[in-house]
């Protein structure tokens, strides 16, 4: 399997929650092909920040178990049309998650995260 890891996945990984869990059995199978956005390092970046922990280990990790897929102007143009189809069910969708889901469809892979923004998209995986 290909996945597309949000920053939320990340997250849990990095406390190793129960979530954590599902991200770690994804990421450690060998035979699934991972990717992280690189808008999802400024927000890890941001994340780390608030909690006081080093980021360029958490960052070093990242670029170890994942492929930094970096965002293409095709991936900002799609994610306006997403956002605002996205917006219709949800008010408050931001533009780092349509993003995220601009470069999930680009790649034809499954997004995985435990934000309720992702609930209905297609081919996500909510933790």
């Amino acid at each position: 399997m290909v996945y597309l890891l949000d920053t939320y996945a990340w997250v849990e990984y990095f406390i190793g929650s129960k979530k954590g869990e599902q991200v770690k059995g994804m990421v450690e199978d060998g035979n699934n092909v991972i990717y992280t956005p690189e808008c999802c390092l400024a927000e890890l970046k941001g994340w780390a920040i608030r909690e006081g922990i080093e980021f360029e280990e958490l960052y070093r990790i990242v670029r170890k178990l994942s492929d930094i897929q970096c965002i293409t102007t095709r991936d900002w143009l799609d994610a306006a049309d997403l956002r605002s189809e996205m917006r219709k069910k949800a008010k408050d969708f931001g533009m780092m998650d349509a993003l995220i889901v601009a470069q999930q469809r680009r790649l034809g892979c499954k997004v995985v995260s435990g934000d309720a923004h992702f609930e209905g998209v297609e081919d996500a995986v909510l933790l």
